[in-house]
């Protein structure tokens, strides 16, 4: 009977199939894409580091040291990389690089790809060098031509392909070229204040047992100021590092999945209601009513069985086709493989969700009375169902183990259930108060057409409560998602107006300085700013070395705060991208022997649980310096400024070792390239900054970013829509008679279709405006508590969606009412009676 039946219905469940398949699609293509890259981080991950262990500083490992992990291990390599200008002479051109001087047989696993591929090995010998390939490109620079990094010219013997551990975006930003290890100190890069960084990579023998001598080496390392990387912590890291993308594919497959839900759960109920006359003769012709459920059941499971193996499928296809759209942002090779959990849970969530939202449809059909059947709408129906409130609280139980599936974190699938529990509390109680507020306080001075609309609102077998629920849940969730994909996309793009300095030089010496100014102010260049910087780093905070935080469990300073070195400046006023947030800022020391006053940035300050007045004791260069914290600053970040997260006041550091930054900007191209030549040609080791450049880089950037967001955001608008329909065929059924009475009364066509663009305007703009507000609340929770980040409404989003959804309703409503309008009274009475 099941199979009989559907013959005639099955394109009526289209838009069943369809919101199953598009939900299950994003569920199981995100979940394999995103299984499949932490499997490969986790294969790969000693090709990521290079090694088995990565021991980073800012100065030379001490032999002391050294020599404790060369006894623990089978080989070792070092390098040193800094940033630095390059300079092409054939060509003329000139970039700032990262350098990095190699020295032994790292990597240990993986490989420099390279063009000639002995290229990777063989530059290590002589005085050659290897180039970023787009690098080369860009510069018009063949193998066999020289490269000048500071005094030294080097032979370009090899193209770089790829980098263990290197993004193809990464070398965009950061292209590398490599130099022998042994030539660095020959550069005159190696100067008083310059950022280095030096690495020693250490291979592990195979055959020594390192189990008590490793946590002792590495113990005394880090309290030395270094740190020491293992492959498991790459792992972390790498993973972190993706926490952005992984979350916000969370997001989107869990809103595809609800909205599915939605979905799933309209069109069955519309499908039900249709059936409702079948059922009643049926009943007449002695059928149980548990009989009539299971036909419907079974319709219900099949097709939604369909509507899983065919969102598999299409998950499958776009899990294929994610690892090239993202391959530029991922640092490992991906090769698709087949996830089956993804898919047997795809199938299982599927048939599930077909199952549990039909019965919740299906049950009303044990209160279908055999009378219905000769008289229309003649139904019984219970004020309260223990059966139907069984169900729910089975979707509730459902849901949180499919948020909990896809998320992996218990707290946060039990927040995101209560949230969509009270969310749905919340607009029942709005669709129920507008029933209730347009009955009782209906305008009688309102237009016939108008009054007649709004009417509908509350009638008998209004559909007000179910329509608000499902176009103000859909709504919100593609509102949010809307919300967190601009959120993310902004995260990365620079703040700043067309007179932003696009020009930085850094590295600058101290008796460089003036000759520098001189140069920048021949070529007829602004200097915006001149900044001083001084290294150092933190020895006491609030009297605790690092140890000692380490030992006292009633403090929680991490080890960062101590291990890492700071660059600070010294000025006596803020500028323009800073503000004091707390406390007075104390811009001048009169007198040696006073106190130092310190401003510190609020978010680092918050970080290492810093509160005004704390005492910080600072090692500059050799020299201790006690200061106390005096207030915290709001900084944008995102502005073309030298920010930093300590400010000292005037008076104190003028005589510490420190090197100068200078700002300008440049408007014409081949002045910034003379400029540029002229710079490397004299100061060798001062370093450009091209923002011009890295901006273009950067909308690169962007917009790929922008295709990998709005490609997967499509399956999530694509279910939205098949709910935000499915909703508003729901009204159909009780319309169609009332409009034929209407009709049969002497109502136009024009009229009724202004009855009907009333009904839905009304719906759609409560639906949108409860939907938009939701999904602000939503966004600024997803923002602070996932993404680490600060949602600040768009005033013009917010009303593009609205009036969006709003017309898209009155839209679909028209169009789904037409056939309606143009029947014939006289048939459609024929028909029903």
């Amino acid at each position: 009977m099941a199979w009989r039946d559907s013959r005639k219905s099955r394109g009526k469940l289209l838009l069943f199939i369809m919101a199953i398949s598009l939900g299950i699609a994003a569920l199981v293509g995100i979940t394999s894409f995103r299984e499949n890259l932490l499997t490969e981080i986790n294969d790969q991950a000693k090709s990521l580091l290079g090694a088995d262990v990565a021991i980073r500083g800012n100065r030379p490992l001490p032999d002391s040291l050294f020599y404790q992990f060369q006894f623990i291990t089978g080989d070792d390599s070092r390098e040193a990389h800094f940033s630095s200008m390059v300079y092409f002479p054939r060509t003329a051109g000139t970039r700032l690089t990262q350098v990095r001087a190699l020295q032994g047989a790292y990597p240990y696993y993986g490989e420099i790809e390279t063009e000639p591929a002995r290229a990777s090995r063989d530059f290590r010998k002589d005085k050659a060098a290897l180039v970023d390939e787009k690098l080369m490109i860009q510069f018009d620079v063949q193998l066999g031509d020289s490269i000048q990094v500071g005094k030294v010219k080097f032979e370009i013997v090899g193209k770089i392909k790829k980098i263990p551990g290197q993004t193809s975006i990464g070398a965009s930003v950061a292209p590398v070229v490599y130099i022998p290890y042994q030539f660095v100190e020959t550069t005159g890069l190696i100067q008083k204040g310059s950022r280095i960084n030096y690495i020693n990579y250490f291979q592990f023998h195979p055959d020594l047992d390192t189990t008590n001598l490793w946590s002792k080496a590495v113990n005394t390392t880090e309290s030395k100021g270094f740190d020491v990387e293992t492959i498991d912590e790459r792992k972390r890291e790498t993973g972190r590092a993706f926490k952005d993308l992984s979350s916000f594919l969370e997001l989107i497959a869990f809103t595809a999945l609800l909205l599915g839900c939605l979905g799933v759960a309209s069109s069955i109920y519309v499908y039900v209601k249709s059936k409702n006359q079948t059922v009643a003769i049926l009943r007449c012709l002695g059928m149980k009513a548990r009989q009539a459920i299971g036909i419907y059941l079974i319709q219900v499971a099949l097709f939604g069985l369909i509507g899983a193996i065919v969102g598999s499928l299409i998950g499958m296809v776009i899990h294929l086709y994610l690892p090239e759209v993202a391959k530029d942002f991922v640092p490992v090779e991906l090769t698709p493989t087949i996830y089956w959990p993804a898919i047997i849970a795809g199938l299982g969530i599927g048939i599930c969700i077909s199952i549990l939202f039909g019965m919740l449809s299906l049950v009303g059909l044990r209160n279908i009375s055999p009378l219905s059947a000769i008289r229309v709408g003649f139904e019984k129906g219970r004020r309260f169902d223990p059966l139907v409130v069984m169900i729910c609280l089975g979707l509730v139980i459902f849901l949180f183990l499919a948020i909990f599936w896809q998320i992996r974190d218990a707290e946060m699938a039990l927040s995101f259930t209560a949230i969509l529990a009270g969310t749905l509390a919340v607009l029942f109680g709005i669709g129920k108060g507008l029933s209730w507020l347009i009955k009782r306080s209906l305008p009688a001075s309102l237009p016939y057409v108008w009054r007649q609309g709004l009417s509908n609102l509350h009638r008998p077998n209004n559909q007000t409560v179910i329509l608000i629920i499902t176009l103000g849940l859909g709504t919100a969730f593609l509102a949010t998602l809307y919300f967190m994909q601009d959120l993310l996309i902004q995260r990365v793009s620079l703040a700043g107006e067309n007179e932003r300095p696009n020009t930085i030089l850094f590295d600058i010496q101290t008796n460089q300085k003036e000759e520098l100014k001189a140069l920048t102010l021949d070529y007829d260049l602004p200097i915006m700013q001149d900044v001083p910087v001084v290294t150092m780093r933190v020895k006491e905070i609030n009297g605790l070395t690092k140890d000692d935080a380490w030992n006292d469990s009633t403090v929680s300073i991490p080890d960062w705060a101590y291990n890492r070195e700071y660059r600070v400046t010294y000025r006596d006023s803020l500028i323009d991208s800073e503000t004091i947030s707390e406390g007075e800022w104390i811009g001048e020391i009169q007198n040696p022997n006073d106190s130092i006053f310190v401003s510190v940035a609020k978010g680092f300050a918050e970080n290492i649980g810093l509160k005004l007045g704390d005492e910080l004791l600072f090692n500059v260069q050799g020299a201790l310096m006690k200061t106390y914290v005096s207030s915290f600053r709001d900084i944008d970040w995102n502005r073309v400024q030298t920010n930093f997260l300590v400010l000292f006041p005037k008076g104190i550091l003028e005589k510490a070792p420190q090197f100068h930054v200078l700002i300008t900007r440049i408007d014409k191209n081949d002045v910034s390239a003379r400029y540029q030549q002229a710079v490397v040609r004299l100061f060798p080791n001062v370093s450009i900054i091209d923002l011009e450049l890295i901006l273009k880089t950067l909308e690169e950037i962007l917009g790929k970013v922008a295709f990998v967001i709005r490609f997967m955001a499509l399956f999530s608008i694509g279910t939205g829509l098949i709910v935000m329909i499915s909703s508003i065929i729901l009204s159909k059924f009780q319309r169609m008679r009332e409009n034929v009475l209407l009709r049969t009364l002497g109502a136009s066509r024009n009229q009724l279709w202004k009855i009907i663009a009333a009904e839905y305007f009304f719906l759609g703009s409560l639906g949108a405006l409860s939907g938009v507000v939701l999904a602000v609340v939503f966004a600024s929770l997803l923002g602070v508590f996932m993404f680490e980040l600060t949602f600040v409404p768009n005033g013009w989003q917010m009303l593009i969606i609205f009036f969006g959804v709003a017309l898209l309703s009155v839209v679909i409503g028209l169009f789904n009412s037409r056939d309606v309008i143009r029947q014939s009274p006289l048939e459609v009475l024929r028909r029903e009676g």
